[in-house]
């Protein structure tokens, strides 16, 4: 992610040497550090930032040839910035620095593509907050100095001020209580008296890769016992009725492992919809917000044991955990992974799921037209 906004800090100002060191030579264009020292040798020498070295030609040779491609490249970003939404230009950032595809290609480079999906989606929300007038937290309109240019080189600038605040400026120092943030792997032999865990949809825990592979799911299975074997006295379990996924909105299919659960030894916690003024009368009934065969509740937990927190107070209410259950991807016609036909769209790859009955619909992304969600009701898919 580090590099994905060191090529938007140069989109923002070519003069960044510390972005321009970053990623001149990354993903690998054949730059080698010899000529970085002539850049910033000249630099230093009176020509000013790294950008206008390379400009004067201070290097020759291949490596003149290659900085010479990667200041088009960042040139063609500045001027995308200036007409780009924020989450048009992260795209493009990604497509023409081939970041995606450097970390696609490395054995353990799926997490890397995965924070890069996540920087899109904080794209979209920043923007979406800024153009509605929403200060970022820990800012306010007195913090943010007038930026120059067009309206999107403003809310690039916004951003990357933003994102410098989130780089780790909170974080606890040494002694300090703090929650400690990890993944379920580096938790191994650890254990805590209260443990959160996030994320429990379909196609995350357990993750859509491991759906493809044999004994996939079983992994992903015993890593859950070792997540919940983690907390002493409470454990908390939650998912997200819906996320942002590559800018756009998704909704989630509790785990299957939170159904594996019996149900006598949770208790289910919902969270008011805003604005509802009794979001759970009726539960489950036909005028319930979460009745329906896709049930999806704005944001739901389960909490091992005990009273919620703040229940008495009408922040958190319980609700019984029939409301929350909707089709596993297992028990739908096509999971996600598949290979699917269709009689116009050609061949393709479910993504998402969603429904259950004639509500069932799939996302699949097809080789040739995109992707697109279709009702199983009308679309006639078969096995690919």
């Amino acid at each position: 992610m580090k590099h994905a906004l060191a090529y938007l800090r140069l989109a923002a100002n070519l003069d960044d040497d510390t972005a321009f060191s970053r990623v001149v030579n990354f993903p690998p264009r054949g730059i080698g550090a010899r000529s970085v020292e002539s850049l910033q040798e000249a630099a230093q020498s009176g020509l000013g930032s790294l950008a206008r070295a390379a400009k004067a030609g201070a290097v020759s040779g291949r490596g003149g040839a290659a900085i010479a491609q990667f200041l088009t490249l960042v040139e063609r970003l500045r001027h995308a910035s200036e007409s780009l939404t924020l989450p048009e230009l992260i795209e493009e950032v990604l497509a023409v620095s081939a970041l995606k595809d450097h970390y696609a290609a490395e054995r353990d480079g799926q997490d890397r593509v995965e924070n890069l999906n996540e920087l899109a989606n904080a794209a979209t929300l920043f923007n979406e907050e800024f153009e509605i007038g929403v200060e970022p937290a820990g800012e306010s309109q007195e913090d943010v100095a007038p930026v120059p240019g067009t309206h999107q080189q403003q809310v690039l600038a916004a951003f990357l001020s933003h994102a410098s605040l989130e780089a780790g400026e909170h974080e606890a120092g040494a002694g300090e209580d703090a929650l400690q943030l990890m993944t379920v792997h580096s938790s191994k032999g650890l254990e805590f008296d209260a443990v959160f865990l996030g994320g429990l949809e379909e196609g995350l825990f357990p993750h859509e890769n491991s759906l493809k592979e044999d004994g996939g799911i079983e992994e992903e299975r015993r890593l859950m016992y070792v997540a919940i074997t983690r907390a002493r006295k409470r454990l908390y379990l939650s998912y997200a009725g819906s996320r942002m996924l590559h800018g756009q909105p998704r909704y989630g299919i509790v785990s299957r492992f939170v159904e594996e659960i019996p149900a006598e030894l949770c208790k289910w916690i919902v969270l008011p919809e805003k604005g509802a003024a009794s979001p759970f009368r009726d539960w489950g009934g036909a005028s319930s917000p979460y009745a329906g065969a896709r049930g999806k509740p704005g944001a739901s937990s389960v909490a091992g044991g005990g009273r919620a927190p703040g229940a008495e107070t009408g922040r958190y209410a319980s609700a019984p955990r029939a409301g929350f259950e909707t089709s596993r991807p297992d028990e739908h016609p096509f999971a996600i992974g598949a290979n699917v036909r269709h009689a116009k769209f050609g061949e393709g790859v479910v993504i998402n799921v969603e429904g259950g009955g004639l509500d069932a619909r799939v996302q699949v992304r097809f080789r040739t037209e995109g992707t697109k969600w279709l009702a199983l009701q009308y679309a006639k898919l078969s096995p690919g």
